[in-house]
């Protein structure tokens, strides 16, 4: 059922879809098992390294925004900080993942663990890496649950088994409220595939969203050209989408949330448009037709703000105005804090330059309510907070007199009406 969306003045929830937290890589040390205590002493040793690296390549960078941000960066680790910091970008709420530090990488969790789990080669040390910075969320989050929702690390790749017993292990944990899977699963079998659905069951039993988040990517292939990685990594980062979605998961497990983080939503419109017409109105490919039948049982738009969310931080302009094409229901905002290339600390300018041509009902989903309705969030409590902190529509420029048609979403998706799209292969 559709939910009733605000067009008062009051002051907008806004929950950031995309932000990061954890230790000092040597400081997780207490919650990593012992048995790994002396591979992790000489992992730390190498990573020290890398930060010297990362200062000779990129010092003046790293001392400007070390040095203008010292304490707003401490809130990576230090609840006392980011509350603050949050209050005053006016972020009521927060979906947290790992990698505190994405400019020299001092803060991540052991073995890599994070972002670039997928790397690992052992499997014990990426579920031990995971596991520790899993403990320590589950203590971070429990620092103030209602604005704290954290995503827990499962290397799902290396062991199915052990992933399944870590989602029952973390099901209930106050404050946790997804799990994180490696990008790329190398040569291990393809999320599409039928190897995983135990692990696909248990998450949507326990009710926590399944996501990947932008970071790794087929570095081999780039020789060190970050232009080549930022060209591709959107890629990487949502090709488990379509693995879910076509291998027909959602339909399988109904139940089952994923969301793809920080690779923008640039990339949905035009996808979108040629996967409904591929299933409702193809003339291209109905020589594979017999083979398309029972993959799924929508159109795939339709999947988008019910199983399938969009954490794009930060969204551009543009973005903002492909909302009813890219999925009104399944975007959410994000600031991805503190790491440098998202809207911290300026949000607040951020919105008000941003969100002044959108309408106040479009904006409280975007700035809040899709993340709220995608975890489960306790929008009271974050009413509370917001009604302290949060920006108003009058803060952002915005007009009451501004509307959202009740078919803006179906006019933005003109294909439907254009191609007469409706499920040919169900």
């Amino acid at each position: 059922m559709e939910r009733e969306v605000s067009t008062g003045d009051e002051p907008y929830i806004v929950v950031s879809s995309d932000t990061h937290a954890g230790l000092q890589c040597e400081e997780y040390r207490p919650y990593l098992e012992s048995s790994l205590h002396e591979e992790f002493d000489a992992y730390v040793a190498e990573r020290h390294q890398h930060r010297q690296i990362a200062e000779e390549l990129n010092a003046d960078f790293i001392a400007e925004w070390e040095g203008e941000n010292e304490w707003g960066l401490r809130g990576a680790y230090d609840p006392d900080v980011r509350d603050p910091v949050l209050d005053a970008d006016g972020v009521a709420g927060e979906i947290i993942f790992a990698d505190g530090d994405a400019v020299t990488g001092q803060e991540s969790p052991p073995f890599g663990a994070g972002l670039a789990a997928g790397q690992i080669t052992d499997a014990r040390q990426a579920f031990g890496g995971a596991r520790a910075h899993n403990r320590w969320l589950e203590e971070f989050c429990a620092t103030n649950p209602v604005r704290r929702a954290g995503v827990a690390l499962i290397p799902v790749v290396h062991d199915v088994d052990e992933a399944v017993k870590e989602v029952e292990s973390l099901a209930g944990k106050p404050g946790i409220k997804g799990v994180m899977v490696p990008t790329m699963w190398h040569g291990h079998p393809p999320y599409g595939s039928d190897h995983y659905d135990r692990f696909w069951a248990a998450c949507a039993d326990a009710g926590l969203v399944v996501h990947t988040h932008s970071g790794e990517a087929d570095f081999e292939a780039y020789n060190d050209n970050v232009a080549m990685y930022i060209a591709e990594v959107p890629f990487w980062t949502h090709r488990i989408l379509w693995q879910l979605l076509f291998s027909g998961k959602f339909d399988k497990f109904p139940d089952l949330r994923y969301a793809v983080v920080e690779c923008g939503s640039f990339w949905i419109g035009d996808l979108l448009w040629k996967a409904d017409v591929n299933f409702g109105a193809s003339f291209k490919v109905k020589k594979m037709g017999s083979r398309m039948k029972g993959l799924i049982s929508r159109l795939p738009s339709e999947y988008f703000g019910t199983n399938v969310f969009i954490g794009a931080s930060t969204m551009s302009k543009e973005e903002i105005r492909r909302r009813h094409v890219n999925g009104l229901d399944a975007l959410m905002w994000g600031t991805d804090y503190p790491h440098p290339e998202g809207s911290w600390p300026h949000t607040r300018e951020r919105l008000e330059n941003d969100f002044q041509d959108a309408s106040i009902e479009d904006t409280r989903r975007l700035l809040g309510l899709n993340a709220v309705d995608c975890y489960g969030l306790d929008e009271v409590g974050l009413r509370s907070v917001a009604d302290r902190i949060g920006p108003t529509p009058q803060q952002l420029g915005q007009s009451r007199d501004l509307r959202t048609s009740a078919d803006a979403v179906r006019k933005a998706r003109w294909w439907l009406d254009e191609y007469g799209c409706q499920m040919q292969y169900a």
